[in-house]
């Protein structure tokens, strides 16, 4: 796919920005209308007094009507309450208006993101991510809330200041117009540049997120290797290089507001000048010359209010920006509503020449061809980036092939409903995930309304119910992050316990044995018996101990099969398979088996061999 140019990217996405603010806009109108109702409420109220000092100096002081001089308190009185309410009123339907709009954008790119395919989440960083949903959505309050109601109000306040200003003398007017009209060519320019220097504040504070979380994430391998200061200077560099972002859209920020500071000081001076002259010739009261000064505030004001709203204005474009960007990206049920939908299935899985690749030209599957009958368990083996993981990946729908087609009786996953699919899997890794929740919270993740009974029940089944009753709060007891209050084998037996209350049709298992304790191994390995009796298994071995009872093991290498059968039959036929197996399963004559090894059944030992080219170790978990 030909990526477009920067330039005409920019200018679409620009426009796509624009059309979404629109919406969120006229998405709040109500409550928008509301504010504006308010604010022009306010603004009015807030002339009174500005208002007031024509009478008071001409009037009252001047010609002495002192019998209007209650009258005039009372009205500044009662205007200053109008304001003082409608200005609470405003910050309350505003504010909560905008922080409502926040939590929605923030459910509608949750939402969003947790249906992207999963290769997206394998190239960015969870940090990241967080950043977007979180600090992203937060300037979306300054758009529909007191950013735009306060740019409009703005505007209203300045055209009433301007028809005053014009009926009390138009010439001055005119030259105070000059000097704002100069000030709001250098807004526009100044707003155009901050734009994209909030875009980058954003995307540079995100990459910092990321990388913050992935260093808390692996503490203990900080640690371990003494990495402190490594992963300090990491962290330094990057809070460096956000403080500049930062510090470049202060300066900017500090730019409009110090202009629009000196330009109302200008049109002050310059005001004073002419309006003392204009007094002394008589051509302007005393009390037009203050109520003209009162109201060149009342336009100065709104135009360096408009400076600085118009700043966090543009920070929410630059957050919505990033915000387009994620959301259109295409999820994996966008296309659902054309894939039928998938009842109750027996479990069967055939490959078809699948080929698949993640980068262009770098095939990771070639012509992948295999059947899965239902209740059976395939045992996937071979060296680290020879497919196994991949073919996995393609069986749990988490991605496509590039040809050939992956069937489950039958049909073809590309023409199901992926929810309906997925609904008959379950999963065992070497590394199982545990959320920060208690261990029956766990269990039942796949299935939030099962009693306490089954969550018993199942525990049981896999061997944990010993260990969760051993525990204090029994199965309330809170695992920690990742589950890491709990050993590697009692996480196993709790994912274990977790697959089977799931019921899933269709098992995977990623090497789920492969960093136990032989005691764990033996506990874990009746677990793993009882849940794969009846349900399609697809099993990653590292242990090939493990997959004996197989009904056909693949041998994997280079993203092809070069070998299948029974653990038996590939014994038998000497190839890859063997290798692999006498590699691991390093043959004594005295059959002395050293802690932690394996047991190597009598049954399987034949006469020494001539020598063998020697080759190492090809096992990792990851392919």
């Amino acid at each position: 796919m030909v990526e477009p140019k920067k330039g005409k990217r920019k200018k679409l996405l620009s426009q796509t920005t624009w059309r979404e603010a629109r919406q969120l806009m006229w998405l709040h109108r109500k409550k928008l209308g509301l504010g504006l109702v308010l604010m022009i409420i306010n603004r009015l109220s807030g002339l009174v007094l500005p208002g007031s000092s024509k009478w008071l100096i001409d009037e009252v002081i001047t010609n002495g009507r002192t019998e209007i001089l209650v009258p005039l308190a009372l009205a500044v009185a009662v205007a200053t309450t109008i304001q003082a309410c409608s200005s609470f009123a405003l910050s309350q339907v505003i504010s909560i208006s905008a922080q409502r709009l926040i939590m929605e954008m923030r459910k509608r790119v949750h939402y969003h993101v947790v249906r992207l395919p999963v290769p997206y989440f394998d190239n960015t960083k969870s940090g990241e991510l967080i950043s977007r949903i979180m600090s992203d959505a937060e300037g979306l309050r300054n758009l529909v809330g007191t950013g735009i109601v306060m740019l409009v109000g703005g505007a209203f306040t300045a055209v009433l200041a301007l028809g005053v200003l014009l009926y009390l003398n138009w010439q001055m007017t005119l030259v105070a117009l000059v000097m704002v009209g100069g000030f709001g060519l250098f807004m526009g320019r100044a707003f155009k540049q901050l734009r994209p220097i909030f875009r980058e504040r954003h995307k540079v504070n995100a990459d910092l997120t990321g990388s913050l979380g992935e260093t808390l994430g692996g503490i203990r391998l900080v640690k371990a290797y003494v990495a402190e200061g490594r992963e300090q200077k990491k962290f330094g560099k990057g809070v460096e290089q956000l403080f500049g972002k930062i510090a470049t859209s202060i300066t900017g920020v500090n730019k409009t507001t110090a202009g629009g500071t000196f330009v109302v000081g200008l049109v002050g001076a310059v005001m004073i000048w002419l309006g003392g002259q204009a007094v002394t010739t008589e051509a302007m009261t005393l009390g037009d010359l203050v109520m003209f000064i009162f109201f060149i505030g009342v336009l100065a004001a709104p135009i360096v209010q408009i400076a600085n709203v118009g700043t966090q204005v543009a920070d929410a474009f630059a957050g919505l920006d990033r915000i387009r960007e994620l959301l259109a990206m295409s999820t994996e049920y966008e296309d659902e509503g054309d894939r039928q939908p998938l009842g109750p299935i027996r479990g069967a899985i055939t490959f078809e020449s699948v080929h698949f690749s993640y980068e262009p030209g770098v095939p990771v599957l070639k012509g992948i061809s295999l059947r899965a009958e239902p209740g059976t368990t395939t045992a996937l083996v071979g060296s680290s980036g020879s497919g196994k993981s991949t073919l996995v990946s393609l069986v749990m729908a988490f991605a496509r092939p590039d040809s050939g087609r992956v069937l489950v009786d039958g049909l073809d996953l590309t023409s199901l409903k992926l929810k309906d699919y997925r609904t008959n899997l379950g999963i065992v890794m070497q590394e199982n995930f545990l959320f920060d929740g208690t261990v029956a919270d766990n269990i039942r993740f796949a299935r939030p309304d099962a009693s306490r009974e089954e969550v018993e029940e199942v525990a049981t089944i896999a061997n944990a119910d010993e260990f969760v009753r051993s525990f204090p709060d029994g199965y309330d007891s809170v695992v920690g992050e990742r589950g890491i209050k709990l050993s590697g084998g009692q996480r196993q037996r709790i994912a274990i316990a977790r697959a089977i209350l799931a019921n899933p049709r269709i098992l995977i298992l990623d090497e789920a044995t492969s960093s136990l304790d032989s005691e764990s191994e033996a506990l874990i390995q009746e677990g793993l018996r009882n849940l794969r009796k009846g349900r399609t298994a697809f099993v990653i071995a590292h242990r090939l101990s493990t997959i004996r009872s197989a009904d056909q093991i693949l041998v994997l290498e280079k993203g092809g099969v070069i070998e299948r059968g029974t653990h038996e039959e590939l014994l038998a036929q000497g190839g890859r398979y063997r290798d692999l197996y006498d590699q691991q399963y390093r043959f004594r004559e005295n059959l002395f088996v050293n802690p932690g090894e394996d047991v190597v059944p009598k049954e399987a030992v034949r006469p020494k061999a001539a020598p063998r080219r020697k080759r190492s170790l090809p096992w990792s978990s990851s392919s």
